[in-house]
């Protein structure tokens, strides 16, 4: 249960720079989050949606150990079972909040990413890991409860079924390397100047770099798009392109290359 100390807590660290959002997950030593955690990490994406300077997200974790570990172990073990079911319903609502932002989402895996941390690395659109710097997994079955932030729902979504399940009822843990092999790590960079190097990559989908609209609404069009059926994604992807039509950004693109000019100066507009 959350506690009047908690609450004058900073567990969510929040600033924009260059067009960059950067959300950090605060609570030494491993990041865990409980439900205060949680409301200051939607707080975040809602100030990051709203704000229209942004046009991408950046998840880390502070210090260098851990991205995060997951839920608070003790706050569960000191709660009620009702207590629990709304803080790992709110828990889903945020990650849905995150996933549905209709803009790129990085998550920069510094550290060790388990269990509830995965989750919510798994809600977000690219994953950038520090090599040497931890292991990856969702080994909630050694607690005897399941993945209940999304890592059932979205595992299996990520990699072949009877691959998510291994690694569920197993309760593995496997290296960065080993998951970017399976698909769950997209880059992986080197420890030195690591953020630097994330950041370099975030600003990449940022005015004047990149149309960060039409990048918000691939991304919007993979994430919608793959929960319902064909014709119906299809037709969302129809009115998000439409809308892309409409943009500065479009025009600017499309004028570029009948004028087969390499330079673009993209608005984000």
């Amino acid at each position: 249960m959350t506690t009047t100390t908690e609450r004058e807590r900073t567990l969510v660290n929040y600033s924009v720079s260059d067009g960059v959002a950067i959300i950090e997950l605060t609570n030494p030593p491993a990041n865990t989050y409980s439900y205060e955690m949680m409301r200051q990490l939607d707080e975040a994406i809602l100030q990051a949606r709203f704000d229209e300077s942004v046009h991408v997200l950046v998840l880390r974790g502070a210090g260098e150990r851990f991205f995060c570990a997951g839920a608070d172990i003790s706050m569960l073990n000191s709660v009620s079972p009702t207590y629990k079911y709304y803080f790992c319903l709110h828990a889903n609502e945020t990650l849905l909040r995150l996933e549905q932002t209709p803009k790129l989402v990085i998550a920069a895996l510094n550290g060790h990413t388990v269990g509830g941390g995965l989750e919510i690395a798994l809600a977000c659109d690219i994953r950038i890991a520090r090599r040497n710097a931890g292991k990856i997994g969702l080994p909630e079955v050694s607690l005897g409860v399941l993945p209940g932030t999304g890592g059932t729902q979205r595992l299996a979504r990520a990699l072949p079924k009877n691959k998510a399940i291994e690694l569920m009822t197993e309760g593995k843990l496997i290296s960065f390397e080993e998951a970017q092999e399976l698909g769950l790590v997209n880059y992986i960079y080197e420890s030195e100047n690591y953020w630097e190097q994330v950041i370099a990559y975030a600003k990449r989908f940022c005015p004047p770099n990149s149309a960060s609209r039409t990048v918000g609404r691939i991304k919007r069009a993979v994430q919608s798009g793959a929960e319902v059926a064909l014709a119906e994604g299809l037709a969302l992807e129809r009115e998000l392109q439409q809308l892309c039509f409409q943009s500065e950004d479009a025009k600017e693109g499309l004028a570029a290359y009948i004028e087969k000019r390499q330079e673009k100066h993209f608005t984000g507009r």
